[in-house]
């Protein structure tokens, strides 16, 4: 009998409470290597606090995260990033005053660092190809023009790429996605989750992606977890998840109606 594969990311129970307020209620999910999942729920749900419980940002009131069965809970971010962790914001954090390589070059130099191997290839030994200079992120991500401008003159949607090439930059094992689409067009959204597809295929990333963008969502991820008011009330295929009593009546049948469960099924 072939052993179950261990988890990248276990959260265990993670509950975060401000003061009386609690925003996660206990909430486990597992997030298996090279794994695509999808977290929804409406707003308020806690999809954001739990976001930060698991990368660090914010302290788990109790719970546990284990990153490849090493205990993380109670750590400071730049350990979640040093364990091969890299996330986006729902505001695109970049430097505007510095010229979009330079964006990529800082993530390189400052957080990308790996363990030195082998003296003739430095630390770099178990970095992709890709990821190893900010001309070979920025053609990943389509950015490869926009290099020589300053990161406050380039668009809306290309300030979102970008930071995806700086998360990328910290050479991560796993990405976490905070609505990456947000104010983007409709086709710059299916655009965007064909890019994250294509990083998740051709870096063998585990990829965690927040989004209000539903359907197009359901489309693409292999798994989605739905939060609401806390609590995870549903974890399965988009298939499966469509057509979920309790996820149908928390979105008031808004945006989990007929048409989505048959592009989630096709």
């Amino acid at each position: 009998m072939t052993p179950m594969a261990q988890p990248l990311l276990d959260a265990r129970d993670i509950t975060v409470r401000f003061g009386g307020l609690t925003a996660v209620d206990a909430v486990s999910a597992r997030f298996m290597p090279g794994e695509l999942v999808g977290i929804i729920g409406p707003n308020g749900a806690g999809k954001t606090t739990f976001f930060n419980a698991i990368s660090g940002v914010t302290q788990a009131t109790s719970g546990k995260l284990l990153m490849q069965g090493r205990e993380l809970s109670g750590k400071g971010p730049h350990r979640f990033a040093a364990s091969g962790l890299a996330r986006t914001f729902q505001t695109p954090r970049t430097f505007a005053d510095m010229l979009v390589r330079d964006n990529i070059a800082f993530g390189l130099k400052f957080a990308g660092r790996r363990p030195r191997q082998y003296i003739w290839w430095g630390e770099e030994t178990t970095v992709p190809w890709v990821l190893r200079t900010p001309e070979s992120i920025l053609g990943l991500i389509g950015l490869s023009a926009q290099a020589d401008l300053p990161a406050a003159a380039i668009t809306p949607s290309q300030q979102r790429l970008l930071e995806i090439g700086m998360a990328l930059a910290t050479r991560p094992r796993m990405l976490l996605l905070d609505e990456v689409a947000a104010g983007l067009t409709e086709n710059e959204v299916e655009e965007m989750a064909q890019l994250i597809r294509r990083l998740r295929d051709e870096l063998d990333l585990t990829v965690v992606w927040i989004e209000h963008a539903v359907t197009t969502l359901l489309r693409h991820v292999e798994r989605v977890i739905v939060l609401h008011q806390g609590r995870k009330i549903a974890d399965g295929t988009p298939a499966e998840v469509v057509r979920n009593a309790e996820v149908i009546e928390a979105y008031l049948g808004d945006e989990m109606n007929e048409p989505t469960a048959e592009e989630a099924a096709a």
